[in-house]
């Protein structure tokens, strides 16, 4: 009996409860970037914002978070019940898991694997998955024209944000995302590769749909596109994966390029903060402009959107392989293979 609580039952046990330290902070930071912000639009637009449930508002997402869960969930006759039900649930596991490979400090991550970058990408591919499934099941021209938009809007920015990364991993040499912060101790990516840096940044508002590229949620022409038909938690699960997947993007923002729980320098007084203290106020910074970007630009056109992502970014990204590639290879600063 001691043997199998050793060997196997205490194991399982450590790996549910990092595991919920890290998905249970996640959750309650997507409720709260809610409030956040409505109440940073509310400022910008010189409005309260919530303010009414609890002090300054502070319990308006619990709020909204029971009444969502409180309400009937409707499923339209005609849709296909099984795929209209998985859809929400998938986008939402896969906004979840990607935090597996999420480095919050030195040595304080759940998988420390060697192909972290590949990890991450591959989970923010899939997440078009979810909403096609949402789209078709839903049996809805809007909802359907909704998620072939995003669909098509999601591949055209990974694109750019595929060759972006490869300039970062051709500075470090390695996939493993605590080499790459490592690897920014003496400066960060920032510095040197700040276009890309504007690149990555603004592919991720494409990639999580966000403003002012949430053309597949474009109240004006789809009503409210992929996820018009849901409704109760099954709306809530789009909406909490969509906010978990901005925070997401951002963390990944700050790995690559902002140097992760490093301090911007290592004296005094910056480096007294903590590391994940660090990882944490560079998150809320990236969020702040996703809200600010939110308030201050309209909404692009769709053919706006594609030229930008396929006559802009796609060859500045492919130029910047080459440029930095030739610049290492050049000066002899090619890292070795980590």
């Amino acid at each position: 009996m001691v043997e199998l609580w050793n060997d196997y039952l205490w194991p399982l046990i450590w790996i549910v409860i990092k595991i919920l330290v890290i998905v249970v902070p996640v959750l309650i930071a997507v409720a709260y970037l809610t409030y956040a912000e409505r109440k940073v639009i509310g400022a910008m637009h010189r409005r309260k914002g919530p303010n009414v449930v609890g002090p300054f508002g502070l319990l308006q997402p619990f709020a909204d978070g029971a009444k969502l869960f409180l309400k009937e969930t409707v499923i339209p006759s005609s849709a296909n019940r099984a795929i209209f039900l998985v859809a929400p649930m998938l986008t939402f596991f896969l906004a979840l898991i990607a935090w597996a490979v999420i480095p919050f400090g030195e040595g304080l991550v759940l998988a420390d694997i060697n192909v972290g970058v590949l990890y991450l990408f591959a989970i923010s591919s899939l997440g078009v998955y979810g909403i096609l499934m949402a789209g078709w099941a839903s049996n809805s021209k809007y909802a359907f024209l909704g998620s072939l938009r995003s669909a098509a809007q999601m591949v055209s920015y990974e694109v750019s944000m595929g060759f972006v990364i490869i300039t970062v991993l051709l500075c470090v040499g390695s996939l493993n995302l605590t080499d790459i912060v490592e690897a920014q101790r003496g400066m960060w990516f920032v510095i040197p590769l700040l276009p890309m840096a504007v690149v990555f940044f603004i592919s991720t508002l494409a990639e999580t749909n966000r403003h002012p590229f949430d053309l597949p949620e474009a109240e004006a022409e789809l009503v409210a596109g992929y996820n018009v038909e849901y409704s109760a938690m099954t709306f809530a699960l789009f909406f909490l994966g969509e906010y978990a997947n901005m925070i997401l993007m951002c963390g990944m923002t700050t790995i690559l390029f902002l140097g992760g729980w490093l301090p911007p320098f290592d004296i005094a007084p910056f480096n007294w903060l903590p590391g994940p203290v660090w990882f944490i106020i560079k998150i809320c910074a990236l969020l702040f402009i996703y809200i600010w970007v939110r308030a201050a630009f309209p909404r692009y056109r769709y053919d706006q959107l594609m030229r930008l992502g396929w006559k802009v970014f796609l060859p500045i990204s492919l130029i910047a392989v080459v440029v930095v590639s030739g610049f290492l290879v050049a000066f002899d600063m090619v890292p070795a293979a980590g």
